[in-house]
């Protein structure tokens, strides 16, 4: 498989199709509104070189080149009629509102003949290929590589089916990793790749895509163990269900001829919504740092002359995927507060100043992160980022922490507005299970509440 020769095929396929799209109706224009012969001027060939880009930036911004070996037929008709309407009515505010017509009906045939036009080249080009690529997987020409957790009568019998299907669903087995118990029943058919407990390794090591998960009832407790060992490798988690789970709604068909396996569905938000809340991030925080620069001058002075020492305080964080980064703060605390190592703050520390109680209250000492969000280490909303020290001991109680680095830390987030400022491991502790339910109810709707209540707390001052 060469992913990006398939992206490559795709977008040379969406640009043409896009293209195609703009002189169809550049030709039904002249030829049936306007009446006049077809000439073609220097801005139909703008048009034609800027259209294409148009189509392709927004098939980014939705995701259409993601997972590119993994598109359905049925998937891909829906989201080319949903985003060719979407584009559509750009393209008419944009292009064709500010053009001479005789009446309003020619909006509406001009409207739908670039739609009309636009989906079938788009859709003609994508499902040839998207064809060709289900085919080639059905036949077992392209495979994922995939490992099976369990050595169970479960986890042969699953095998043994997947292995007789008519058509292949793209499992290119290779290998198990025994979960529990004595059984070792897969060890005659599959290699045994090594231990459960170094089960992120095993990925990593042999390349694994895709990891199906055959274990018993009583093992199911170990789920979240999986989880939280596979988290942030790029890999598709599928469950053998039961007849509980079955009964339960928790299996979805996806396929006629696919074996029944429940999808772990580890996607946050669709990919417009990341597009556009890193937009409005990166937008907020440019306009907040412009219209609140008297502000920021201001506490400057004031930190500066409140206590001997800087005006900004930098420490290094850990963010998206456990990158570390520089978090700039005004400093709310005595210069080398921290001689003695790591320490967290306390209601009644002494080492907060006094106008630093007043920053940590109405959260302006968060103010310069506004610059990380322009930088990319943070987001409005997010979990807070914390250090490696405490990273770690957070880790030794509470290991589905490492979901929180899947996403980009935030200036506010659900947890700091419930708890504030963590005194202990503890709170902390307390807040990540705030920070763990918005991951899992992501979505910015859920951004816009958090910050309504960031921003009370920044009026009232009441900030803990």
């Amino acid at each position: 498989m060469n992913v990006k020769l398939q992206t490559i095929k795709y977008i040379l396929l969406d640009a043409l199709a896009a293209a195609l799209a703009w002189f169809s109706l550049f030709t039904y224009r002249k030829l049936y509104i306007e009446h006049a012969p077809i000439e073609f001027n220097p801005n139909f060939f703008y048009a034609l070189l800027l259209i294409p880009v148009f189509w392709i930036s927004l098939y980014v911004l939705l995701g259409l080149y993601a997972d590119i070996y993994r598109r359905h037929r049925l998937k891909e008709l829906g989201q080319i009629i949903s985003v060719s309407g979407l584009g559509v009515i750009v393209l008419f505010f944009a292009f064709i509102l500010d053009d001479q017509i005789y009446n309003y009906k020619n909006y509406y045939e001009s409207v739908l003949v670039l739609f009309v036009s636009h989906f079938f080249f788009t859709f003609l080009f994508r499902i040839t290929l998207t064809s060709q690529t289900v085919k080639r997987v059905h036949s077992g020409k392209i495979g994922f590589k995939t490992l099976i957790l369990g050595g169970n009568d479960r986890a042969l019998a699953m095998y043994e089916e997947i292995l007789h299907l008519e058509k292949s669903p793209g499992f290119k087995f290779i290998g198990f990793v025994k979960v529990n118990g004595v059984d070792n029943v897969l060890e005659k058919h599959l290699p045994k790749l090594g231990a459960y407990s170094d089960l992120s390794n095993i990925v990593v090591k042999n390349q694994i895509r895709e990891v199906i998960i055959a274990l018993e009832s009583s093992d199911h407790k170990k789920i979240g163990e999986i989880l939280n060992q596979l988290e942030g490798l790029n890999v598709k988690l599928k469950i053998v269900p039961d007849m509980y789970d079955i009964m339960s709604g928790s299996v979805r068909m996806t396929s006629i001829f696919g074996l029944p396996l429940i999808q772990v569905n580890r996607s946050i938000m669709p990919q417009w919504q990341f597009t556009l809340k890193r937009l409005m991030d990166f937008s907020f925080s440019t306009l907040a740092i412009l219209l609140l620069s008297p502000v920021y001058i201001l506490i400057a002075v004031l930190v500066k002359l409140s206590s001997p020492g800087t005006i900004f305080f930098k420490q290094q964080r850990i963010g998206l995927h456990g990158k570390p980064f520089t978090i700039y703060k005004y400093r709310t605390m005595v210069e080398n507060a921290e001689a003695k190592g790591p320490q967290l703050s306390s209601s009644n520390d002494s080492r907060i100043t006094k106008l630093g109680k007043f920053l940590r209250k109405t959260r302006l000492d968060e103010f310069p992160q506004f610059f990380n969000v322009i930088k990319g280490d943070m987001a409005l909303v997010g979990p807070r980022p914390e250090r490696q020290h405490y990273i770690d001991l957070i880790m030794e109680q509470a290991p589905h922490y490492r979901h929180l680095q899947k996403v980009r830390p935030g200036i506010t987030s659900w947890g700091q507005v419930k708890y504030g400022y963590a005194e202990n491991v503890e709170q902390m502790i307390q807040r990540l299970k705030y920070d763990v339910i918005y991951i899992e109810n992501m979505s910015l709707s859920v951004d816009f509440k958090i910050l309504f209540y960031t921003i009370l707390t920044v009026l009232k001052g009441d900030g803990k």
